[in-house]
């Protein structure tokens, strides 16, 4: 039996505004927005989210 790939990956993305750090899921369903500051950091487009701040790394 073979153990497929999953595609999807979390990532670790910097506020824009704050620089507050999070972690959050390349397909999220929801809009995700800073914890500290409210700034949207990602907007769900049916598939992949959009990523709106920088990506600092991608965790596997």
């Amino acid at each position: 039996m073979r153990i497929r790939e999953t595609r999807s990956k979390f990532l670790r993305l910097r506020c824009d505004d704050c620089e507050n750090e999070q972690i959050v899921f390349d397909h999220a369903t929801t809009t995700v927005r800073c914890n500290v500051c409210g700034r949207t950091l990602v907007e769900p487009r049916g598939g992949k989210a959009e990523i709106k701040s920088r990506v600092i790394e991608v965790l596997t």
